[in-house]
């Protein structure tokens, strides 16, 4: 099942995708709570109660689909250098101020935040803050979405608390990353989180061997799988579990492949009239363009 948030007739609705893919199915939801995106559906099902009778089709074509948690219930957890190759180009970029001489692979995953207030939906343009930076740069990340809380999850059933999958792009300020010697504020910038289409139910996906593409203005830039994370989908839940409690909704940004555009001599910074594409198999395509402020 594809779960979506999507804006209909100027109403805000969650539905979930045909199985043809031609129209939207909307789930009967007391007004005002889909204000809150797929997040309440997602607390619906973690107490165990039925998905909500669905109502008449809307073509696919009629509406526009938003981030499917537009608004998630607290900051996103982001995981930092989780491909092999992504860690050795970041680590020669000298954007990287967490390398310390031949430690380019970390031993144990890095985890950071976003705030939610960076988050985006589809088309929607991720916006270059003129004066702020001129640094901007993507990354397409697969991302987990909890649907069964808990701490203390261990690594062998950690898969039992992924409701599914959705897109990521975890836009960065690379100057704030350098300058600040965190991750934090160069990553959440408004519209520097990109997400949808889609959340991807994992009962019908497995995230563990998906394929990630990003192209800029029609280039291919990233294409690698999910298999080459270097601390899977289970670790990382244990890992972020082991002291924090894990809620319904809350989402994992596993990691960006090699090929993002300080990776590049010289980089190739995102610029005014660029559109970036991701696409990751059994979820979508996320595609947003850029702007300058």
């Amino acid at each position: 099942m594809k779960i979506v948030c999507f804006s209909y007739q100027g109403v805000r609705r969650v539905g979930r995708i045909s199985d043809d893919g031609s129209h939207v199915l909307p789930f009967d939801l007391a007004a005002g709570v889909s204000e809150r995106g797929a997040l309440p559906l997602l607390e619906r099902l973690a107490a165990g109660e039925p998905l909500p009778a669905g109502q008449a089709p809307v073509p696919l074509d009629q509406v526009t689909l938003e981030a499917p948690l537009p608004r998630p219930r607290r900051n996103i957890f982001c995981v930092g250098k989780n491909y092999h190759e992504h860690a050795r180009e970041f680590a020669k970029s000298g954007f990287d101020n967490s390398v310390k001489g031949g430690d380019d692979i970390p031993e144990y995953p890095i985890i950071f935040s976003k705030v939610p207030e960076a988050v985006v939906g589809p088309g929607v343009a991720i916006r270059i803050p003129a004066g702020i930076s001129d640094s901007i740069d993507y990354e397409a990340e697969l991302a987990v979405v909890i649907g069964k809380g808990g701490r203390g999850i261990t690594a062998e059933k950690a898969l039992e608390h992924v409701l599914g999958y959705t897109i990521v792009n975890d836009v960065t300020a690379r100057d704030w990353q350098q300058r600040h010697k965190q991750w934090h504020l160069g990553k959440s910038f408004d519209t520097f989180c990109p997400m949808g289409p889609c959340i991807a139910t994992a009962d019908e996906l497995d995230g563990s061997d998906l394929r990630v593409r990003c192209w800029v203005n029609g280039e291919l830039r990233q294409d690698s799988r999910s298999s080459a994370l270097i601390f899977s989908i289970p670790t990382l839940i244990e890992t972020i579990s082991a002291g924090i409690t894990l809620y319904p909704g809350d989402i994992i940004a596993t990691g960006t492949p090699v090929g993002v555009g300080i990776g590049f001599q010289p980089p190739k910074f995102l610029k005014e009239g660029d559109r970036v594409r991701i696409e990751i198999e059994g979820i979508g395509v996320l595609e947003n363009p850029v702007v300058k402020e």
